[in-house]
């Protein structure tokens, strides 16, 4: 492939600089590293920095220039998963940080390791910041994308033209929000977690969240710790389970409200000052044109995606990060190595008839999980797939799912102290640090007091 004239004539577009996009654009860069030619490649980021939904910011609703909030990340964040199940495989936590840190380290944390690995290339020189995509169309003659984008800095419309187009501007910023008879009357403060940006305001409040995911369950543990006066997690159809400690309690759904009361379908009923609506997101593409829209529900295989990764019926369009995940940032990377070698001819697909057979043999595995640990060994079993499709450094992936399962375990043992165990990673061996200060008596979440506060407290003098 090196010198290849035709592969550097081909133009590649990427939305979004998030996880997945900054995973794309390292997979370009390892190539290039490796002596072989790659296309042209441009990445367009609405946000003034990449991270995505690792990037805090205190605005909610709409950003500087107008556009809505791409963020849900809130302060106080800690990883709700051991770090060892997300690590890069070519770039461990040893490798940024000099040292073993604790399994769950907050946002702050996790961000400089999003960026450690980045900064390291030449990534940067492909974004185009603050430009958000308006319009995508295909044209079947020239078999090309054109793109229209506004520059919101510069407040100017433009277009390019794409051989290749990847969507990573992910699915968890376009709030699903439902409504609840007589919320209307409601006098508190209403709001989707997706505007939620720290539990502080909450302090002695009584709060209901609505919902049984992920979110909810975070959420409620933030409230909790610090000083919420009570939790309330409202679910539809099954409630979370965890044996929550005394100010946080689960109820069925809210069938209504009736001023600052809200209404319960087991008959119950309570007055609350807040309510968080934690009811996930929608996958929303307002760019793409009907045909070219991916149409799911958050799933870990949605159907369309070929390797859960290439549109049918037209692989040259490319949606990376697109499944519910157990795995995160190891998997981005696994879809974005084979969506390289697909887009730079080293890797040819079968024909869509073939493509779509094997797309239904995943949905098929998919509709017989039955639990759990059940969705671990289903995602473990993709990403295995796609790794016997490209050069991507292959890591301990049944080591991986056994940390996930033992995550499950622990959190069913004690929802409040999972989050201080320790586990060991599959790419350097080392045993994860424990930290300085328990979870739940951790109340700044700042690097600089993850990484040193245990040393400058014991710089302190006793008699002060």
């Amino acid at each position: 492939m090196k010198n290849n004239e035709n592969l550097q004539n081909k133009r590649i577009g990427i939305i979004g600089a998030g996880p997945s996009g900054l995973a794309q654009l390292r997979a370009f860069e390892a190539l290039k590293n490796q002596g072989e030619s790659i296309p042209e490649i441009v990445c367009f980021e609405k946000q003034s920095n990449w991270g995505g939904m690792w990037n805090y910011s205190w605005r909610t609703g709409v950003g500087k220039y107008g556009e809505p909030l791409h963020g849900s990340m809130y302060k106080y964040l800690w990883s709700n998963g051991p770090k060892e199940c997300l690590e890069f495989s070519d770039y461990s936590f040893d490798s940024h940080f000099k040292k073993p840190i604790s399994s769950y380290p907050p946002r702050p944390v996790l961000f400089d390791y999003i960026e450690g690995r980045i900064k390291k290339s030449n990534a940067r020189d492909y974004i185009r910041f603050n430009t958000t995509v308006r319009w995508v169309s295909y044209d079947e003659d020239t078999r090309q994308f054109t793109v229209i984008l506004d520059d919101l800095k510069l407040n100017r419309t433009y277009s390019e033209v794409f051989d290749y187009l990847v969507v990573a501007s992910g699915h968890f910023s376009t709030p699903n929000m439902p409504y609840f008879k007589g919320i209307e009357t409601f006098n508190g403060s209403v709001m989707h977690a997706h505007d939620f940006r720290g539990a502080d305001q909450f302090r002695e409040r009584n709060v209901l969240l609505i919902g049984s995911s992920y979110s909810a369950e975070d959420i409620a543990l933030q409230c909790y710790k610090h000083g919420t006066k009570s939790v309330t997690l409202s679910y539809r159809s099954m409630p979370i389970g965890h044996d929550w400690p005394d100010g946080i309690t689960e109820v069925p759904l809210v069938t209504h409200f009736d001023g600052d009361k809200a209404f319960f379908k087991d008959g119950s009923s309570q007055e609350f000052d807040a309510v968080v609506m934690c009811t996930g997101y929608q996958h929303k593409f307002p760019f793409l044109p009907d045909e070219l829209r991916l149409k799911t529900k958050n799933n870990l295989y949605p159907d369309h995606l070929y390797k859960g990764i290439f549109f049918n019926s037209l692989p040259e369009l490319i949606y990376l990060g697109m499944q519910d995940q157990y795995y995160t940032f190891n998997m981005f990377d696994t879809q974005a190595w084979v969506a390289r070698d697909f887009m730079t001819g080293r890797m040819q697909l079968p024909e869509e008839a073939e493509r779509r057979t094997d797309i239904n043999i995943w949905l098929e595995r998919k509709n017989r999980l039955k639990n759990s640990f059940d969705n671990v060994d289903f995602q473990t079993g993709y990403i295995k797939d796609l790794l016997a499709l490209s050069d991507y450094p292959h890591f301990n992936l049944d080591k991986v799912s056994e940390m996930l399962k033992e995550w499950l375990r622990d959190k069913e043992e004690n929802i409040l102290t999972y989050r201080d165990k320790s586990y060991q990673s599959v790419v350097t061996g080392t045993m994860a640090a424990e930290h300085h200060t328990d979870w739940m008596d951790e109340l700044d979440d700042s690097k600089e007091r993850y990484l040193h506060g245990a040393e400058e407290e014991e710089l302190i003098p006793e008699n002060l």
